[in-house]
């Protein structure tokens, strides 16, 4: 069969089925998109992507990843109303599984479309510059945050904080500190074991203020989305996106280990998915390069 041909049958198995799928999820009024956004356009933009990914071997995810895998990873991504051509999001594979991860910019896209906030704005706090705030009920409130611009240095961040903007006054907001941030950090696949600090000319280094901002933000948004009592499903699909991720990496490192000797040694780096790696690197540039042009462009947008 030649390949044209077999792509058009994956086609059909998976963004046909989806975009079915998708037009009764509407009829039936359970799912409902942004004016501005088309999940056919959406679709076309995955497909495009999809057939450029390959797995940690090189080969093509669409050869390699099941139909069933693909299929949920597009509908993942269109029921929260993302579109990858706008660096909301991308594809990864894990053995035979194909899942769509959602990048920072998506994560913001899905909390202002539930919550309806004006916007999201997140800062980091360097060693020396004046921070205030309350605590009510156990959440942060009249957070006030004086910078110097003499304390602006990579190498002493202390904390970062996210502020979701309801409106009428209503704000939420997420303060970390550095180890609670590298704490996040050392789940990634890049970071090894034992290790404490960013290693010097890794992404988590050279974009530091970047990354620790990809992070209050990411967890300012999960756990506001969460706390709420919505269980439409554009959040099913929000918290399912992150679930399938790691049941995905299990299923791959239990399929690595089945017929290896487990041997107790020590190492400085933990062992990596090449493809997740890169993957991973190009977003942080991605989203610092697009963050500078959203500052220059739109004075609503994310705001750092």
């Amino acid at each position: 069969m030649s390949n044209q041909n077999q792509l058009a049958l994956v086609k059909k198995d998976t963004v046909d089925v989806v975009a079915d799928k998708v037009k009764t999820f509407q009829e039936q009024g359970e799912l409902h998109f942004p004016a501005n956004y088309s999940p056919e356009n959406a679709m076309k933009s995955a497909w495009l992507k999809m057939q450029e990914v390959k797995d940690k071997s090189g080969n093509p995810v669409l050869e390699t990843c099941s139909r069933d895998s693909v299929a949920n990873a597009l509908l993942n991504m269109v029921v929260q109303g993302l579109n990858p051509s706008k660096n909301q999001g991308y594809f990864i594979a894990y053995g035979k599984t194909l899942t769509f991860q959602r990048s920072y910019f998506g994560t913001m896209a899905v909390t202002k479309r539930v919550t309806g906030a004006k916007s999201i704005d997140a800062n980091v706090i360097y060693e020396g510059d004046e921070v205030d705030y309350e605590m009510k009920n156990g959440r942060v409130q009249n957070l006030e945050h004086k910078q110097k611009f003499g304390n602006i240095n990579k190498e002493n961040i202390i904390g970062a904080y996210c502020m979701i903007d309801l409106g009428d006054g209503d704000v939420y907001t997420e303060l970390m500190t550095m180890d609670e941030i590298r704490q996040a950090w050392s789940q990634s696949q890049m970071w090894g074991k034992g290790q404490q600090k960013e290693k010097e000319g890794s992404t988590h280094d050279n974009f530091k203020q970047e990354m620790a901002k990809k992070t209050v933000i990411n967890r300012a948004c999960k756990k506001f989305i969460n706390s709420s009592d919505d269980g439409s499903l554009v959040i099913n699909h929000f918290n399912q996106t992150d679930e399938a991720v790691e049941e995905a990496q299990l299923e791959q490192e239990l399929e690595q280990n089945a017929n290896s000797e487990i041997i107790d040694i020590e190492y400085n780096e933990a062992p990596q998915n090449d493809q997740q790696e890169d993957q991973s690197e190009d977003e942080a540039i991605y989203d610092a390069v697009d963050q500078q042009e959203e500052q220059a462009t739109d004075t609503d947008g994310p705001g750092f």
